[in-house]
């Protein structure tokens, strides 16, 4: 048993009572002050891992050690008492609370009863803040604070609490890549004191900057440990993957038709006075894919519940195809061929409960082609279901499986071969590839430039700076509600323009904006 390791996870093997095999004679041994990848795709047994760890789920045989010693974690609280921390991918924190009140939710300080001293809080806050070099607002609302601020909030939350070890989830997933680059001093100054951090991302340059070495993951087995230095993006790849995976997007120069949708003067407040989109005007082309970059929080959320029907405008107007949007319901959105692949596919993109065929034909049920008036075509919806199957390539038993007991990365093809595949003349594509494995996402990727090739109008929604810088034909990056930059060509883009941009630290004339409208 060595000493040098703080985590030995030993032959850890995990079957689900539906009798799903997780992770199987998994080991994962971590090195006190590194800073360890954990990769794999979607369903390579990552999450699981990680959720034994912290004591959320329970191995079915297999031995945890933390620091030499055997230990049974059967809470989160029992591997906090550890001295394990986990930063989740979704932030864990209350917005309506400050900064200092999240950090102390559970803990004392109290003055009496259940009320929180908040000049404790404060000062809690405050001193852990300058002890790790980690510099939030104590007393700002979580609700106001950008995203990179609420990413430092939720590490102090677990530092806080005595973490040694650090689970990062997707750290980078939605900052900057100057918001990236400060993360990642700020890890290197925890590694430097003696603090081991886990830290799991799709992002392979990412990984190749800050990690020292990497456990790969592949159909719930390890594939083994590597120093980072030694392998390249390409061999992580189809370590992960088991074939070589295409990194770089390629794509044929758009030749955009006509206008299919029209945004004009579009506003909206929200329900706490907070102006979210002011007067944004945008036109998408048939043919072309418009990027849309910005730190969450700045719009794009907004802008596609107005496009879809989610939520309605306080002015402005929306029209596809010279048809107007505003007021109508979902359904009526997508007769005008509307398709949108939503941000959150758990949320809004399934129904998990339901079988890959429901969720399949949810949007079409009702066509002359599946349905006989009181019964359904069932031979024809079987037909069309086994088809996107195959043509999305959905790793599945068939199409009579639960949705929800996919991987993420399928999750994600199921939601992708209902919306591409419904005759669409404009894709809303919000974060297609969020959180999903490098085999997934270059399937999106293809799949999104082919069908715009195709002559459909494609509006891209993307935290990842890569991929909207490398699908885009043309982008617009948005800050405070605003269009703050457009630019007409994204070849010469690098993520430090686009990052002053979307800080709001520069911004184009309206004169320069004004040419989105293609006016």
């Amino acid at each position: 048993m060595s000493e040098e390791y703080v985590i030995q996870m030993k032959d850890i093997t995990k079957v689900y009572p539906n009798g799903t095999v997780a992770n199987q004679d998994v080991c994962l041994n971590v090195k006190k002050g590194e800073i360890h990848a954990l990769m794999g795709e979607n369903g390579a047994g990552k999450s699981t891992l990680m959720k034994m760890l912290f004591g959320l789920e329970q191995p079915t045989s297999g031995e945890i050690l933390v620091n030499g010693e055997k230990v049974n974690l059967s809470s989160p609280s029992m591997a906090i008492s550890k001295g394990i921390g986990m930063v989740h991918q979704h932030f864990m924190l209350v917005p309506s609370l400050t900064v200092a009140e999240n950090m102390v939710l559970g803990m004392v300080p109290k003055r009496s009863g259940c009320l929180i001293d908040e000049k404790k809080a404060v000062e809690l806050t405050e001193e852990y803040a300058k002890k790790f070099n980690l510099l939030v607002d104590a007393r700002a609302k979580v609700m106001d604070i950008p995203v990179g601020m609420k990413q430092k909030v939720e590490i102090l939350k677990a530092l806080v609490r005595g973490a040694r070890i650090l689970i990062l989830d997707e750290p980078t997933a939605v900052l900057t890549a100057q918001e990236t680059q400060e993360l990642f001093v700020q890890l290197k100054n925890l590694k430097n004191q003696g603090y081991t951090i886990i830290f799991i991302s799709h992002k392979l340059k990412e990984i190749m900057e800050i990690t020292d070495r990497m456990t790969i993951l592949r159909g719930g087995r390890s594939m083994g440990v590597h120093e980072t230095s030694q392998v390249t993006p390409q061999e992580i790849s189809r370590l992960m993957v088991g074939r070589d995976v295409i990194l770089k997007v390629e794509k044929d120069k758009a030749q955009p038709g006509k206008e299919v949708l029209r945004v004009r003067d579009l506003s909206f407040t929200n329900e706490w006075g907070k102006k979210m989109l002011d007067s944004v005007s945008l036109s998408v082309r048939k043919g072309e894919i418009l990027g849309i970059a910005g730190v969450e929080g700045n719009g794009q959320k907004e802008l596609v519940d107005m496009l879809f029907g989610f939520s309605r405008p306080n002015g402005g107007s929306i029209q596809v195809n010279g048809e107007n949007l505003i007021g109508l319901s979902q359904r009526e959105i997508r007769r005008k061929h509307v398709s949108l692949v939503p941000e959150d596919r758990m949320l809004y993109g399934i129904a998990s409960t339901a079988t890959i065929e429901e969720n399949l034909i949810s949007d079409r049920s009702g066509s002359p082609e599946l349905n006989r008036g009181i019964l359904f075509n069932m031979k024809a919806i079987h037909k069309e279901t086994e088809a996107l199957i195959k043509d999305y390539t959905v790793l599945c038993k068939n199409g009579s499986q639960q949705v929800g007991s996919l991987s993420g990365g399928n999750i994600q093809k199921v939601v992708v071969a209902r919306e591409f595949s419904n005759d669409p003349a404009l894709i809303i594509a919000d974060q297609p590839t969020r959180g999903i494995d490098v085999g997934a996402t270059e399937f999106i990727r293809k799949k999104l430039i082919e069908l715009s090739r195709s002559g459909i109008a494609v509006l891209l929604i993307s935290a990842d700076l890569n991929e909207v810088m490398e699908l885009s034909d043309s982008l617009i990056i948005m800050h405070g509600g605003k269009i703050a930059a457009y630019f007409e060509d994204t070849a010469e883009l690098t993520d430090e323009l686009m990052g002053r941009y979307m800080l709001g630290l520069e911004e184009q004339s309206p004169e320069e904006i004004r040419r989105v409208c293609h006016e």
